[in-house]
């Protein structure tokens, strides 16, 4: 067998996904295209692995543009990563929008040199991209700035002040909507959550530095969705298996399918627990992830359903009481609302009750381990966030049974296998 003919694996993992093999965020994309075409301005968000790099790549390719009714010839098209802007400054970021810009202007000589100049006369600032924007206008032609990882622009750093960081956004805010080369500019950025919830607070006598964007959702994906990127898998029924324990996670699903595709070749997995096991540690990075950047209240939540769920999982081997905890979660609907967003719960309403579960059993498997490993050093440091949503008789419930997890994990694990085998 020649080496083209040898069939190459179809699923991406650890790199964004290249355009042509892109699935799904129709409406996503229709949305930018529209802002772009109005010269508005789009921020998307989304949690760890919901595939926003992969999503301003696929902005970024000329043949997305031709589909979605646009001269890609007429715009100047710059995707910045704002990693690599180490540490984030103002200056560092006009002047990477403008190295980046002058690169695509390999037929304008002229303004290529005009750029070095704003660059070589020091500190830039927007003002610096405004008189490029007016150049680039008078050739009738427009810049789109794809941003990804704008968090950094909303994080302080030894170089970047909280006061920076406020002039840099009003500066934005400025150059998308006060000034008269806007209607040379699109922006579009990235998230991994809203902006207004990342960003310094709002001045009440100024308007919202955010308030210029379009908001976005990278939510996981729906059943549709999934049949397209996993049709390379032919059998129905490990299709079926990776959206179940999967549901929807695109990070997720490109794990899975990647791995079933190299060891199994559609062929019939025979040991299903086997393949978790090795996607769990093949995948441990990505809850640690989600898990770091979720803080101490929305983690203590995210136990609470996992103990609610594993509660009645385990019927009578338990010997602990979480009555109560549905109280909790209708006190918190605003947090758990948050961390549906992210993609990391849903929600159902059974008989008029709502219930919360983990979209990926993994990683609801992932939280239950955390819990099973709290000591009790750990648990005295919960106390306050325990306090926090719950009474004091509530807070020793849930410490019990954190306590009795720890030891007996053995019955955990074979319950959790018991599900897995189920599903």
């Amino acid at each position: 067998m020649s080496l083209q003919s040898i069939p190459r694996n179809p699923f991406f993992v650890g790199k964004p996904i290249p355009p042509e093999h892109f699935v799904g965020r129709t409406s996503e994309i229709a949305a930018a295209f529209d802002q772009i075409y109005n010269r508005s301005h789009l921020a998307i968000w989304g949690g760890p692995g919901m595939g926003k790099t992969s999503f301003l790549e696929k902005l970024a390719d000329s043949q997305t543009w031709e589909e979605n009714g646009l001269d890609p010839s007429e715009a100047l098209i710059v995707l910045l990563y704002c990693e690599n802007i180490s540490p984030f400054t103002p200056s560092g970021f006009w002047r990477e929008v403008l190295s980046l810009l002058k690169d695509k202007l390999d037929d304008k000589p002229a303004l290529q040199t005009d750029i070095t100049q704003l660059i070589e006369q020091g500190k830039t600032t927007k003002d610096s991209l405004r008189q490029i924007l007016r150049k680039l206008g008078k050739q009738n032609r427009f810049l789109v700035l794809l941003v990804d990882d704008y968090d950094l622009a909303l994080q302080e750093n030894e170089k970047y002040t909280h006061d920076e960081m406020e002039q840099f956004l009003s500066e934005c805010r400025n150059l998308a909507v006060h000034c008269q080369e806007r209607q040379y500019f699109s922006m579009i950025v990235t998230s991994l959550k809203r902006l207004n919830e990342l960003g310094p607070e709002l001045n009440p006598s100024k308007s919202p530095w955010y308030n210029h964007y379009l908001f976005q959702r990278l939510k996981p994906f729906n059943n549709k969705e999934i049949a397209q990127l996993l049709s390379p898998l032919r059998t129905p029924e490990v299709r079926n298996k990776i959206r179940k324990f999967t549901d929807g996670h695109p990070a997720l699903l490109q794990i899975a399918g990647s791995c079933l595709y190299r060891e199994f070749k559609n062929v019939q997995v025979t040991d299903w627990q086997a393949f978790i096991d090795e996607f769990e540690r093949d995948t441990i990075q990505i809850f640690q992830n989600i898990w770091v950047r979720t803080d101490k209240v929305e983690q203590t939540l995210l136990m609470l359903i996992a103990l609610s769920n594993l509660s009645g999982r385990l019927h009578k081997k338990k010997q602990f009481d979480l009555s109560g905890i549905d109280l909790i979660f209708s006190q918190k609907e605003q947090e758990l609302s948050k961390l549906e967003e992210q993609g990391v719960i849903v929600h159902q309403i059974n008989e008029q009750k709502t219930m919360y579960l983990f979209t990926s059993s993994i990683m609801e498997r992932w939280v239950i381990q955390q819990i099973w490993n709290t000591d009790e050093e750990s648990l005295k440091a919960r106390q306050k966030e325990f306090l926090n949503l719950m009474s004091h008789q509530q807070a020793e419930k849930v410490k019990k049974t954190i306590r009795w997890l720890g030891q007996h994990k053995d019955d955990v694990i074979s319950t959790l296998k018991l599900i897995f085998q189920q599903m």
